[in-house]
């Protein structure tokens, strides 16, 4: 079990910052704290914070008023690390962490032929969390033709993060099917739901733009922690 390469700490605050504005944590038309007072409240650099909210304000949900403070945008769609993440804290957002349990090149399931044209793919087990509150249990399968080998070391915090900069394979939209399922048998001690206790389950096909299937994954989830949530814009 080995934790994943953390993301550069400004884009951690970025998404941070985006998943409160999400959650309805940050009104929108609210003022931040003076950028001095954040940075100290949230322990960095008032560098790598204002780091973050540039980004922040790249993707529309801030605006930098010279000599008055940043104040909170509302946008429904935004494109970020986590947008496809859709596991939040039972009060609302979270930031996600993953610690990795396992990577194994192995021969596809039944039904994962469509997954790309290799006979084989990577699969990857991971533990999911929320602001450090462990949520959820997730496999995911990606292509063996993606790349020969895929190492622990190599992945990031975001899968989606991984693929766009490391594999070139950008993920443009996902089907999602909810439902209830039992915690399956491989579960790890670490894991704080036992194997054959009923979860809330995600089962996942991420797509690339032009509609191919990229991905697939099962996640089991503890719906006394978390919640799924999927906010759509106005028509």
């Amino acid at each position: 079990m080995a934790k994943t390469s953390a993301l550069p700490k400004f884009i951690q605050l970025s998404e941070m910052l985006i998943r409160e504005i999400a959650a309805g944590h940050l009104a929108d038309g609210a003022r931040l704290p003076p950028e001095r007072d954040m940075a100290d409240d949230l322990g960095v650099a008032v560098g790598t914070l204002r780091k973050a909210l540039a980004d922040v304000e790249a993707k529309g949900l801030l605006d930098r008023v010279q000599g008055s403070g940043n104040y909170v945008r509302h946008r429904p769609a935004v494109d970020s690390v986590y947008a496809f993440f859709r596991l939040e804290l039972l009060k609302g957002g979270g930031l996600p962490t993953a610690e990795v349990l396992s990577v194994d090149r192995l021969p596809k399931p039944d039904g994962f032929a469509r997954l790309g044209g290799h006979p084989e793919g990577h699969r990857i087990r991971r533990l999911r969390s929320l602001d450090g509150v462990l949520v959820a249990l997730e496999e995911i399968w990606l292509d063996g033709g993606q790349r020969d080998v895929i190492a622990m070391g190599d992945l990031s915090e975001s899968l989606y993060h991984f693929y766009r900069h490391e594999l070139g394979l950008v993920i443009a939209s996902v089907e999602d099917q909810i439902g209830v399922d039992v915690v399956p048998d491989w579960a790890p001690a670490a894991f704080h739901m036992k194997p054959g206790q009923t979860a809330g389950y995600i089962a996942r096909v991420s797509r690339t733009a032009a509609k191919e299937p990229a991905e697939f994954s099962r996640t089991w989830f503890d719906a006394g922690r978390a919640a799924y949530i999927s906010r759509m814009g106005k028509g």
